[in-house]
């Protein structure tokens, strides 16, 4: 465990910096890299644990990938060339790897078992093993095969129709992975676009891949390399923005953040609270879009935060809780149940963390309820090992008025290793 004591800082944020590659982006750049036949070259990628699990999954199915910090270089004979693994493969705390690759183990014609930590084994797969099954693959699991360890007998798919039960772009890309080794052409359809960079990608690599509306359809196509530039990941980029909009005089830009229409719900939500923050310098690099954010202090107000706008902000929840507190009058926050089905109970998580700080908020079954304006004091505090709690105290511990002691941050490397770093580079004198 890695302890980490905050004292209170008193002064402003400002200046400039540039955040770790995404995220999202930088897992799907290795699947389709090592699933195409070529050499792709891979550019800002995020060099965190989570995104290294899914280059460890490939490289035991016979891909040679070299890495040198965030450039990645992967050489593969495409998607039919792959062997079979001689060991378990390891997807550690990551979600993201596990669900995509048994898209992926769906359709390779080989046996397969797959583990993670004990964070990850409580996690549910059934959402992603219930199409696969049904486009053919043969799957067991721990709990009637609805947790790792994971074992996959896959190939012979045949093509499916199928309507997403939960918002997720993790289904939903499991399923059109699968779809690439499918015969015939598979459908996917959800309730509310979910972020879309799995279709964005398949669209660079050359598969047969449509999108009307909310339906995507992809057809088992061969995929050839191409070079990727993963932009700034606008859920690291949360953090220092949330920081800046509640300590008082701030001003900072983050630079080369990905703006894709189905991830920008944090700006959104801040700029509905009354946040002041100017996008510049936009261009679309790899097919996704970035730009420049600055954010200076103002004054912010409560909002409700529901519905379709949940899919484009789950992940920076969290932190939006945290601006919440320093928002006058009532925020509630709705129709976010998949909080409770990540690394941990993001919903109690936040709430207990923020109490113990001096907080006013409720949970809900979906949600939370948050009181403004809170004077936050400090005190021991969980990160429940998830990297988005860890974060999201020592952003709250800006404007505690006494020390914040976080009981473990060792989880940050997950997905932005140099976080405490780039805050440092922030604290300034006014």
């Amino acid at each position: 465990m890695a302890t980490l004591k905050l004292t209170p800082y008193k002064n402003v944020l400002q200046g400039e910096l540039e955040v770790p590659g995404d995220k999202s982006i930088s897992h799907r750049a290795i699947i389709f890299g090592s699933l195409a036949n070529g050499t792709t070259k891979i550019s800002n990628f995020l060099n965190g644990e989570d995104c290294l699990r899914s280059i460890d999954a490939f490289r035991a199915m016979g891909v040679s990938i070299e890495q040198d910090a965030t450039n990645v270089t992967i050489c593969s004979a495409g998607k039919d060339k792959l062997t079979e693994p001689v060991e378990p493969i390891y997807f550690g705390n990551s979600g993201t790897t596990a669900r995509l690759m048994l898209g992926v183990l769906a359709g390779l014609p080989f046996f397969t078992t797959a583990y993670g930590d004990p964070s990850l084994t409580v996690r549910p797969m059934d959402r992603v093993i219930k199409p696969i099954q049904q486009m053919g693959a043969l799957t067991d699991g721990r709990s009637d095969g609805g947790f790792l360890p994971m074992a996959v007998r896959g190939g012979n798919l045949k093509s499916i129709s199928y309507t997403l039960p939960v918002k997720s772009a993790q289904v939903k890309s499991a399923v059109l992975l699968a779809g690439l080794f499918a015969k015939g052409v598979t459908k996917v359809t959800e309730q509310t676009v979910t972020r879309n960079h799995t279709e964005n990608m398949m669209a660079a690599f050359g598969a047969g891949v449509k999108v009307e509306g909310n339906t995507v359809y992809i057809s088992n196509k061969p995929l050839y390399a191409t070079d990727v530039f993963v932009p700034g990941d606008i859920s690291s980029a949360a953090f220092p923005l949330a920081g800046a909009a509640i300590v008082p005089g701030s001003n900072i830009t983050i630079k080369n953040v990905g703006l894709n229409n189905t991830r920008t719900g944090i700006i959104d939500a801040l700029l509905n609270m009354g946040a002041d923050i100017t996008i510049s310098n936009e261009k679309t690099v790899s097919g996704e879009p970035i730009g420049d954010l600055t954010i200076t202090y103002k004054k912010l107000k409560g909002t409700v935060i529901e519905g379709d706008i949940i899919p484009k902000l789950i992940d920076e929840l969290p932190i939006i809780a945290l601006v919440a507190t320093q928002a006058e009058g009532k925020t509630v926050i709705r129709d976010a149940g998949e909080l409770r089905l990540k690394e941990t109970d993001r919903i109690e998580a936040v709430a207990e963390g923020l109490r113990k700080l001096g907080a006013n908020l409720e949970t809900t079954k979906d949600g939370m309820i948050i009181h403004g304006t809170s004077q936050l004091t400090g005190g021991h505090v969980s990160s429940f090992d998830d990297h988005r709690i860890a974060m999201m105290l020592t952003i709250a511990s800006l404007i505690a008025d006494e020390e914040v002691i976080i009981d473990d941050i060792s989880s940050v490397s997950i997905s932005y290793p140099d976080f405490f770093k780039h805050l440092d580079t922030l604290k300034s004198t006014p």
